[in-house]
């Protein structure tokens, strides 16, 4: 298989994880109604590692990491893992989801950002005009919603959680990608999803008491397993293995596509009508992405 063909399958596999992830803002927020956030996020990850040491069971991938890897590796985990879904949990229970979906449209924008002035993955003209493409077709599908962004005293907190955890998530998109020269998307994400259901099983223990575990629904628990094995467990093998195939900046700009999938979700699933300025933010997000896309190779210093 060429290079190109494999590009494109990486693609393609990032749009289907755009559409993972843009049902799961509706499952992480149902579910959240009866099972506490920290619980919630152990169970997740619980469910990712395992679904991921499955496949390297499958494959006999097993592997060990350099002595010198360690810190590092725990380190981008805590950060990644913990914190990022620490923020995202809080700052999707505290803001409204159309807050949510804009401040995370700015990933893409951080990870250009960071990685430029870092001189990590130079951004050139094309690309600079894609990510902010992106953003822009992000804030026309949310203002001109049925259920458009409002920043109020409200929402303020769980505002500043989704901004940080952008960045966060900016910043372990970009570090992972020097990992992932030495380990495979699925040997990294098997210790990335390890970590995180170590430590989060670990500071969820005291808060399981608050679930009420015998009145939890079966659509509860299929919110778990939903969230874990696909919207995680999935997720990282695809993320890192875009990371790993076509850089950060055109990886990232996949989650812009996340509100356009939740439209068309909308239209099929609820027979929402849009705005036409909703339409016209839609396509500025795919001209984006296709700005990514096609922006040059990955240019390293």
């Amino acid at each position: 298989m060429n290079e190109e063909r494999k590009n494109l399958l990486t693609d393609l596999s990032l749009i289907f994880i755009a559409l993972v992830w843009a049902l799961n803002f509706t499952v992480v927020k149902a579910t959240l109604a009866e099972i506490d956030p920290y619980t919630f996020n152990a169970l997740r990850f619980i469910l990712a590692s395992l679904f991921i040491w499955c496949v390297i069971a499958k494959r006999s991938a097993w592997f060990t990491i350099d002595k010198k890897d360690w810190f590092p590796l725990i380190f981008l985990g805590l950060v990644g893992n913990v914190l990022y879904q620490w923020l995202f949990i809080v700052g999707i229970d505290l803001t409204l989801a159309a807050n949510a979906a804009v401040l995370l449209g700015t990933i893409p924008i951080w990870v250009g950002i960071i990685s430029h002035f870092l001189s990590i993955e130079l951004l050139n003209r094309l690309k600079t005009i894609g990510v902010f493409l992106g953003f822009s077709g992000v804030l026309f599908i949310i203002v001109y919603g049925k259920n458009p962004i409002t920043f109020g005293s409200d929402t303020f907190v769980g505002d500043i959680a989704i901004v940080t955890a952008a960045v966060v998530w900016a910043t372990f998109t970009i570090f992972s990608k020097q990992h992932l020269v030495r380990y495979t998307p699925l040997q990294f994400s098997a210790f990335m999803t390890t970590l995180g259901a170590i430590t989060l099983t670990l500071i969820a223990i005291p808060y399981s008491k608050e679930t009420a575990w015998e009145s939890v629904s079966a659509a509860a628990y299929g919110g778990v397993v939903y969230s874990g094995l696909l919207s995680i467990g999935l997720a990282y093998l695809i993320w890192n293995n875009g990371l790993r195939r076509v850089g950060a900046v055109r990886t990232a700009a996949y989650q812009n596509l996340v509100p356009v999938l939740g439209l068309l979700f909308g239209i099929m699933l609820l027979g929402e009508n849009l705005e036409l300025l909703q339409y016209i933010g839609s396509a500025i997000v795919i001209t984006g992405i296709l700005i990514t896309r096609h922006g040059g190779r990955v240019q390293k210093l």
